[in-house]
């Protein structure tokens, strides 16, 4: 008995005074824990359904640092295990400096079932460490829609400052680019939590309370899928880009970037070298062409000038004059040539625009002077961003004697309004507001916002959500209600006129439509010199441009296509928005059937 006592004062000392401050500690352990239970994200569908941006179950291997004693030696065994490279580990060591000890941190993503197998079969051995199934995101139409979806990536530092980080908690990833980062707020969702009680290893014993995540809402994009693929397909191996409006309601059904690129390679953070090749790609995949490319215009930039010339009286409606084939200013020998080197002999308003004479515009420009102008094209969109709800757009420019003071600590040439005056020189537009003043032109003076957000609707009960869209930003008003006539009845000449730039791509069309040809230069050439485009390199081929309504009575859609490199705007662009006008007009019969 005196035996047994010594023996069990002595176990009690060991207990309460040994090794006190050791079981202190892991009875720390055993308690409630609060648990985030993240929502599951929205998803992003076309209107008519077509699924952009999906949710996909996969599994990762994660640590709680709390319950590891040796983090880096378990990292190494772990290797041997399964596939965890330098840039995983890099990615854990960043995500454990910002993350609380006994938070689950991700060491590798996308775990194959083999490497599962492995892991549950040894995970005996490392406490603290787990496989966790998450929800991934997934875009299954890929670099399709990648300039306009956008992806979704690890949240970063200083994203972390900036948003509610107890929203955020237990989630991973954020919208990056596209409409994933426009409308995270309604993609995203709301954390719930789970009060659980642990042990001392960190095992869950028990769930005590539980309140329910709120999954995202998923959102609802304009865009006309069919039209979409068939704008990719048009552009393969080419560098350009289309973008298509609804101009009765602002309403984006088209927006290509190529070359595109796969959003799913940026999901769970893509390496050092794949991300290297595709910012040094001399392709410029990543750059979102029909929003951030700034290109001539070339002769599209006609129409808005022609209507400005007519709101300013620089030119009679039905006024002629004569193209020779050239343009120079008094006094000087430098002579401005049209592209049709005998000239358009006499020619009018609408004829200089379906013909697309330069000299015509050559003088235009000259008497209305580059302040003009700038102030005339601003009044269209050009020089701003259109506002499109996916914050990614340039600017462009349309130059004054003012910005290259400014810019540059030059005065202004008048040479260099005559090269603005068709489209060349400083001036520079992107697709989108290409597009955009199209929809001005056509609804006369009503300038519409373009969007890409339709709607967004509850994940489980699928009601609507209310959010307003701002459609009508301004009005221009002209004078003279013929004058909109003229310069649209032109554009329709383009197309159906008997010497319009574009009548080839009309041939056989049951609908009537108008548009404007352009072709932009990317290097001079001396004031007597010619060249073969086919004589030259690729890359220093003139762009190819065209613009384009349909149908002529009421237009429903409006279209801006440029084609790098492509050569002549009737060639390379026109035929290209045929292929999608005759597209839409028989998804059109279909649906009416």
């Amino acid at each position: 008995m005196i035996l047994i006592g010594l023996v069990l004062i002595g176990k009690l000392f060991t207990l309460q005074v040994i090794e006190h401050d050791h079981y202190t500690t892991l009875s720390q352990y055993n308690r409630v824990k609060i648990q985030p239970l993240p929502p599951i994200r929205g998803r992003i569908f076309s209107r008519d359904n077509v699924l952009f941006a999906d949710n996909r179950t996969s599994f990762s291997l994660e640590l709680v640092p709390d319950g590891i004693d040796n983090i880096e030696q378990v990292i190494r065994e772990l290797q041997e295990l399964v596939n965890i490279d330098e840039q995983d580990i890099k990615q854990f060591r960043k995500q454990l400096k910002k993350q609380r000890r006994f938070e689950s941190i991700p060491l590798r993503l996308g775990l194959t079932d083999e490497e599962i197998a492995k892991i549950s079969v040894n995970q005996h051995r490392y406490p603290g460490v787990d496989v966790v199934a998450k929800i991934n995101r997934y875009y299954p139409l890929g670099a399709n829609l990648a300039h306009v979806v956008g992806y979704v990536g690890m949240i970063s530092k200083k994203e972390l400052s900036q948003i509610d980080a107890a929203n955020y908690c237990g989630t991973s990833h954020i919208g990056k680019s596209g409409v994933e980062k426009t409308y995270e707020n309604l993609l995203h969702g709301y954390v719930g939590y789970q009060q659980v009680e642990v042990n001392a290893q960190g095992r869950v014993i028990r769930v005590l309370d539980r309140v329910p995540s709120k999954p995202g809402k998923n959102v609802y994009l304009t865009l006309d899928i069919s039209l979409q693929n068939l704008a990719v397909s048009a552009l393969e191996g080419e560098k350009g880009a289309i973008v298509a409006i609804d101009p009765r309601n602002g309403d984006l059904l088209v927006l290509v970037s190529s070359p595109s690129y796969n959003p799913n390679l940026f999901v769970d953070g893509i390496d050092y070298d794949s991300y290297n090749k595709l910012l040094n790609s001399s392709n410029a995949p990543l750059l979102n062409r029909a929003l951030q490319g700034e290109y001539p215009p070339g002769s599209t930039i006609k129409p808005f000038i022609g209507l400005a010339a007519l709101e300013l009286g620089l030119r009679d409606p039905f006024g002629e004059i004569y193209c020779r084939g050239w343009f120079s200013l008094a006094g000087q020998k430098r002579r401005f040539r049209d592209w049709k080197r005998q000239g358009h002999g006499k020619t009018n308003m609408t004829q200089a625009i379906s013909k697309s004479c330069d000299v015509y515009f050559y003088s235009l420009a000259h008497e209305m002077g580059i302040d003009k102008l700038q102030a005339s094209l601003k009044q269209f969109g050009f020089g701003k961003v259109t506002d499109l709800d996916i914050n990614a757009e340039s600017a462009g420019l349309i130059p004054s004697r003012e910005w290259k003071r400014r810019t540059q600590g030059q005065v202004w040439y008048p040479g260099e309004t005559i090269n603005a005056g068709i489209g060349q020189g400083a001036i520079l537009v992107t697709p989108i507001q290409l597009a955009s003043a199209t929809v001005t032109l056509i609804n006369r003076g009503k300038a519409i916002e373009p969007h890409l957000f339709a709607e967004a609707r509850d994940a489980v009960s699928n009601e609507t959500s209310d959010i307003s869209i701002p459609v009508s930003k301004q009005a221009l008003i002209a004078s003279r209600h013929e004058y909109w006539d003229i310069v649209i009845n032109a554009m329709i000449e383009v197309v159906h006129g008997i010497s319009g730039t574009a009548r080839g791509s009309s041939k056989g069309a049951k609908y009537r439509y108008g548009g404007k040809t352009g072709t932009a230069q990317v290097f001079s050439l001396s004031q007597d010199e010619t060249i073969d485009e086919e004589d030259i390199p690729q890359e220093l081929r003139s762009h190819a441009l065209f613009i384009a309504f349909a149908p002529v009575k009421n237009p429903s859609i409006v279209i801006s296509i440029i084609v790098e490199n492509g050569g002549n705007g009737s060639v390379a662009a026109a035929p290209i928005a045929r292929r999608l006008l005759d597209l839409y007009f028989k998804n059109l019969e279909q649906n009416q059937d």
